[in-house]
């Protein structure tokens, strides 16, 4: 069974940086597409950032474009969101999840990890 993991949440000041982490186990991230979610409180879920399975291919909300970035290290079956210049807007609950497909639905993802709070401070 697929597990997914998030690490290096916190609190961090605006225009700071973070690093979020999404360890996988059970299985390689060869064969899996990768995204990150968030969500607020009061609000929907929403997508944040997303990568192929080839780690060629990548998609971003508009409201991080420029400033987040996703990767991963198949050696060490993870996968990553760099958080740069970070917003008050950006604090939220955040989610890796891993899917079939490429795609900026949640519904195309069956494999979620547990959540991590990132909380931006002005």
């Amino acid at each position: 069974q697929v597990q997914l993991v998030e690490s290096g949440g916190g609190l961090v000041q605006d225009g700071g940086a973070l690093t979020l982490s999404c360890s996988v186990s059970g299985r390689t991230l060869g064969t899996y597409n990768m995204a990150w979610f968030r969500q607020s409180p009061g609000k929907e879920r929403e997508f944040v950032a997303a990568l192929n399975y080839r780690a060629k291919n990548t998609m971003y909300a508009d409201s991080v474009k420029g400033r987040f970035a996703i990767s991963r290290d198949s050696v060490q079956n993870t996968w990553y969101l760099q958080m740069n210049n970070v917003k008050p807007e950006d604090t939220a609950v955040y989610y890796c999840a891993a899917g079939q497909f490429h795609s900026t639905m949640d519904k195309n993802y069956y494999y979620w990890g547990q959540g991590i709070q990132v909380t931006v401070s002005s």
